[in-house]
């Protein structure tokens, strides 16, 4: 019977444990998608305690103490200690078991604390005033935990109207890891909602120096932020898209579209398409004269519960995995950029693993030969972030595409305790290679490059893709 979380965790084979121990392990973390908080790097931020650092903001946690029957004044609530919150979540933890959580908690527990006890209510005290203790030292302050997961750059993810003044003053500070801004202009679509798309042109008026009274002011002062993004070292965009939109439509429709929206009246659905269609151009035209990467993350139904979202707002678990057919609008989308020579380095990530296979051909589409993997079917995410989902993304790719030239893990998370999600993927990446090297499904004796290929998707292929 195998030890939980020993040295070769999740590895069974001795080639897996090689390729792992001696070529993924090694290799420094390049975390191009985040949701850090720039400005807890730019003060190097000293966490009071292990629920700010662990439990706060993590709907990930939050979704299994409700289902565990956790009262919410003990997960998101005002009147509740912050051990009294980690009492909570640690009575939880044992009911994680076969949840990836299970394997999250107690891997950054060992990582970043060494700390190799089980976590339940039995020890909830020790282990939260042990990590508490670490916590107060300089070696765990916002730029001491990236310095000890040995991150090489982080990518955040920043909206057009952002000042970025705390990747300026991190930089300025000499700071030896990158953190660099994502641009993430989701709201400049979001023309469901008179009201609220109006007052975000007031702020992108304001931030541009633009004043904006038609459609083409407004993306005049959109590619003045662009072009700021660039300026502090900006190489990658994102959306957070339902699902693709690629409408058939005029210039003249859409000014017309944006001139009704913007004096405030409700658009038809037709008309919502066709906006988010044409905005989902300019912005890859944008990306692709500056070299950048574009990320989609589509298929996610979010808010579902209104009760909570009046309550606690959106990112506080109550999104869920989506049905969606966007195959054809994505196919459609892609193919008019490439048509134009405007298809920029782009990576695509479903939520839906049904759309596995989809996806891993639909890239293949559109490579063109100018760069390795140019069209990406990105990792696992969120709900998929975890070792079935990832082993699952992996075969897709590896059977219909070049799993070699995966530019490989992200975090997706806000915590600095994330890091070890990286170590995860490898361990599960060398674990699936290794098993097909034992079974001889790959040869033995190409082990050489095979281990090369795992140091590519574990850190070169992003360094060599981004050029960070």
């Amino acid at each position: 019977m195998k030890q939980f979380l020993d040295k070769d965790f999740l590895l069974q084979t001795e080639t897996a444990k090689r390729l792992y121990h001696e070529h993924a392990a090694p290799q420094p973390i390049i975390d191009y998608h985040c949701h850090l908080i720039p400005e807890m790097v730019a003060n190097n931020h000293q966490f009071k305690s292990l629920t700010e650092i662990w439990l706060g903001g993590d709907h990930y946690k939050w979704r299994a103490m409700r289902t565990n029957g956790i009262d919410e004044r003990f997960i998101t609530g005002k009147d509740t200690t912050d051990y009294e919150k980690f009492e909570k979540w640690a009575e939880t933890v044992p009911y994680t078991m076969r949840n990836p959580l299970y394997h999250w908690t107690h891997l950054e527990l060992k990582t970043a604390f060494g700390i190799e006890k089980l976590l339940s209510p039995k020890t909830a005290r020790e282990i939260y005033d042990e990590c508490n203790a670490l916590l107060a030292t300089p070696e765990f302050t916002a730029r001491g935990l990236m310095r000890k997961y040995k991150v090489e750059a982080v990518c955040t993810t920043d909206d057009p109207v952002d000042s970025l003044e705390y990747h300026i003053k991190t930089r300025r500070d000499g700071f030896e890891i990158k953190m660099l801004p994502t641009w993430r202009p989701d709201k400049a679509m979001a023309v469901e909602v008179p009201a609220g798309f109006v007052a975000y042109m007031e702020q992108l008026a304001k931030v541009s120096g633009v004043t904006i009274s038609t459609f083409d002011d407004m993306i005049q002062a959109l590619q003045v932020r662009h072009d700021f993004f660039a300026e502090q070292g900006c190489k990658l965009s994102d959306h957070g898209i339902e699902e693709f939109y690629a409408e058939d439509y005029t210039e003249a429709e859409i000014k017309a579209i944006f001139n009704k929206v913007y004096g405030g009246t409700n658009l038809t659905h037709e008309e919502i398409l066709k906006f988010k269609s044409a905005m989902l151009v300019i912005f890859a035209e944008m990306d692709c004269e500056k070299g950048w990467t574009q990320q989609f993350h589509y298929g996610a139904i979010r808010n579902n519960n209104s009760r909570y979202f009046r309550q606690l707002g959106p990112d506080t678990g109550f999104d869920s995995i989506g049905t969606f057919n966007t195959a054809k609008a994505m196919s459609k989308f892609l193919n008019r950029l490439d048509t134009n020579n405007k298809l920029a380095k782009t990576i695509l990530y479903n939520l839906n693993p049904a759309d596995n296979e989809m996806i891993a051909t639909m890239i293949g589409n559109f490579q063109d030969g100018t760069v390795p993997g140019k069209i990406q079917f990105g990792s696992g995410w969120w709900f998929l972030d975890q070792k079935d989902g990832m082993e699952k993304q992996m075969n897709a790719l590896s059977v219909l595409g070049l799993l070699s030239r995966f530019v490989g893990m992200l975090t997706d998370s806000r915590s600095f305790l994330s890091y070890p999600r990286h170590e995860y993927f490898r361990r599960t990446l060398c674990n699936l290679i290794g098993n097909d090297v034992e079974q001889g499904l790959l040869p033995a004796s190409e082990l050489d490059f095979i281990g090369k290929m795992v140091e590519d998707i574990s850190y070169n292929n992003a360094k060599n893709f981004f050029q960070f």
